[in-house]
């Protein structure tokens, strides 16, 4: 298992900067979507073995399963520790990763996932939020961005 100081904020507090808010994973998020990827796992081991004339497609539904909760139950520790920091001048995230405020310049939803796009065309992934929508305004009103349409 990795070091958790690397999944938490390492970069040091600026003098008189502030931590608004902690973004964390949510357990419940983080299940939801691991199922969802078992779900087309699934699909798609069957499609392929259906596809290249296997009589026994129920197996690539066996596969894909097994793989997606294999990956899940191996992953779930470091992914529900990483710690993404809202300060009331810069993101601050997990391997040293900070960005000011003034450089997003982008804010993406996609399922529990947030993405956040910088202005030199770094992009982060801020996973697994039980709101996703909430998550994404929050941040673009912290970046000063119009509301999401």
């Amino acid at each position: 298992m990795p070091d958790g100081a690397q999944l938490t904020p390492t970069a040091p507090l600026q003098d008189g900067e502030e931590t608004v808010e902690s973004l964390r994973p949510d357990r419940g998020a983080y299940l939801r979507d691991n199922a969802w990827m078992a779900a087309v796992a699934m699909a798609a081991g069957m499609a392929i073995l259906w596809t290249a004339g296997n009589p026994h497609v129920w197996t690539g539904a066996i596969g894909g399963l097994a793989a997606i909760a294999i990956r899940g139950w191996y992953m779930a520790s470091e992914e529900l520790a990483v710690r993404w920091d809202l300060t009331d001048r810069r993101l601050l995230g997990p391997h040293g990763r900070e960005t000011r405020l003034s450089e997003i310049v982008k804010v993406n939803r996609f399922f529990s996932v947030v993405q956040v796009v910088t202005s030199t065309g770094a992009k982060h992934l801020i996973k697994y939020q039980s709101d996703p929508a909430a998550t994404q305004a929050r941040l673009r009103r912290a970046a000063n961005l119009p509301e999401a349409e």
